[in-house]
């Protein structure tokens, strides 16, 4: 995989709109970011799955790849950043349903009960996907890895009120999203 090819292809994408352009592309760069993304996942279907994801964004994306620098390690970042973003949403899921089936002990919970839960953390988790980049990251890091607001604005070079404004915006987009699936209001 050499960077010239890369950019010839990239900018056939961009000037071009050239599917052709983007299936080789693919052929040339699938194999490594797949085993990037299976390092990481440990799981082919996750690796095949991320990996297709990264493509659908490079594609996304096409307008302004050319004014980057050093595109091996923006395309490593990215897939690594897609795989453990996978990662935590399968956790996610994970710690919802055994939350669900921990709830009350030796309850079992119907089929119809456990796909109404996995559905509504699906939109969840697409509610997330929605939100500007930096919000859904202060969001993840303050309510579900519970660091501190002061922790995530040395690590992200920002102030706390930064943090507490982005996650404010974070809460009530949030709720805008979630609010037709959690409305109770059966008349």
């Amino acid at each position: 995989m050499t960077e010239q090819e890369i950019r010839k292809y990239l900018r056939q994408m961009q000037e071009e709109d050239s599917q052709t352009a983007l299936r080789k592309f693919y052929d040339l760069c699938f194999d490594r970011f797949f085993r990037i993304a299976y390092y990481y996942l440990k799981t082919e279907e996750w690796a095949q799955e991320v990996v297709l994801d990264v493509f659908m964004k490079i594609w996304e994306k096409r307008e302004s790849l050319h004014t980057i620098a050093n595109l091996e390690d923006y395309f490593f970042i990215t897939v690594k950043n897609a795989a453990l973003n996978y990662l935590e949403k399968e956790q996610r899921r994970k710690n919802s349903t055994e939350e669900l089936s921990d709830t009350v002990p030796g309850q079992e919970y119907s089929p119809e009960e456990t796909l109404i839960t996995e559905e509504l953390f699906s939109h969840y988790v697409k509610a997330l996907d929605r939100l500007p980049e930096r919000c859904r990251e202060i969001f993840i890091r303050i309510r579900e890895e519970k660091q501190s607001y002061a922790q995530v604005a040395k690590e992200l070079g920002i102030s706390t009120n930064t943090v507490d404004v982005q996650l404010q915006k974070a809460v009530i987009r949030l709720q805008d999203i979630l609010s037709r699936y959690l409305n109770t209001d059966e008349d």
